[in-house]
């Protein structure tokens, strides 16, 4: 039995991480605990976000990426309340969290993959619930002005909408909250309220149809390796006017003589801390459901969306890429 188990345990090693744990439609059992970090990790004995809430809809059902830890679902619910009570519409759209297991995704972040991590949507829960099939179809908001270079539509990024991100970042268990430079930038202009948890908010390709939230990792949790913290002050400084130059659109220069570039090579569950793998092999807690969810939708039909595709980079430092 044990050599089966630990030949089981090679095969899956060997496997890529994104087919894998994409593949894996239940949380395993036990305590809810994130292994690993951001980017590089899996959660065990993740909770489920309810498909709806008196103020919140989940959204994209077919993805069945709304697990997360017991405290990413508790502050979408005081969240939702808080957005309802400003004036942002009846409350929140939730995008992507994690996974089951968490782990790397098939398509959409290089994060969100030990429980921590959540999309809220530019765009507010309407009074008239959305049903299953508009979950899936209803298009995303850009607070951009796509006619201008990274700049804010102010008839969308309205005070509400900026205030219910600064509400977001006052929660002290959020790390983190990415947005669009333009965002960022019209917040650094115009917030007049507290700023003392505006250095919360970083700038970030894409992210101007939705704002990703980051909580921290548990106190003393020793299996989640925190990011580095925020810098003192509020962000609104030359790391955020380097966004508005152009080295961070610049496409990356090619010789026309070198061979095509190798194929990347895909991160495989062996490249995850070795937890993640035995977390696979777990037996499923077979009840923890988030409610009633249409079947799962091919691959070719859960295509991404405009700045789902985008990874969310580490903010350390900049790094030049590719326009979006």
């Amino acid at each position: 039995m044990l050599s089966f188990s630990l030949s089981l345990s090679a095969a899956m090693a060997d496997q890529p991480a994104k087919q894998a744990f994409g593949a894996v439609t239940l949380p395993s059992a036990g305590t809810p605990t994130p292994i690993g970090s951001y980017a590089k990790g899996c959660i065990s004995g993740a909770m489920a976000l309810p498909d709806d809430g008196p103020h919140w809809q989940a959204m994209r059902l077919s993805r069945n990426r709304h697990w997360g830890m017991p405290q990413t679902v508790s502050l979408l619910k005081k969240l939702s309340e808080d957005a309802a009570s400003i004036g942002w519409g009846n409350g929140i759209l939730v995008g992507d969290m994690s996974q089951a297991r968490g782990g790397p995704m098939v398509f959409g972040h290089a994060s969100h993959q030990m429980g921590l991590d959540v999309d809220v949507w530019f765009t507010p829960m309407p009074e008239k619930r959305l049903t299953p099939e508009q979950r899936e179809t209803l298009p995303f908001t850009s607070m951009l002005d796509k006619s201008k270079f990274l700049t804010v539509d102010g008839r969308k990024f309205t005070s509400t909408a900026a205030r219910l991100v600064m509400t977001a970042a006052s929660y002290p268990q959020v790390e983190r909250i990415f947005v669009n430079p333009a965002i960022k930038k019209k917040l650094c202009d115009s917030w007049t309220g507290d700023r003392s948890n505006l250095g919360k908010v970083r700038p970030m390709y894409g992210h101007d149809e939705h704002f990703h939230i980051r909580l921290t990792c548990p106190p003393g949790l020793a299996s989640c390796k925190p990011q580095a913290a925020v810098a003192a002050g509020d962000g609104c400084d030359k790391s955020l006017a380097w966004w508005f130059t152009e080295e961070p659109w610049a496409k990356p220069k090619k010789d026309p003589n070198a061979p095509p570039p190798k194929p990347p090579r895909p991160v495989m569950v062996s490249d995850l801390p070795k937890a993640c793998a035995a977390l696979l092999e777990a037996p499923a807690n077979r009840n923890a459901v988030a409610g009633t969810r249409p079947p799962a939708a091919p691959a070719s039909a859960l295509a991404p969306m405009a700045d789902d595709d985008l990874p969310d980079l580490p903010d350390s430092a900049p790094s030049p890429r590719a326009k979006p």
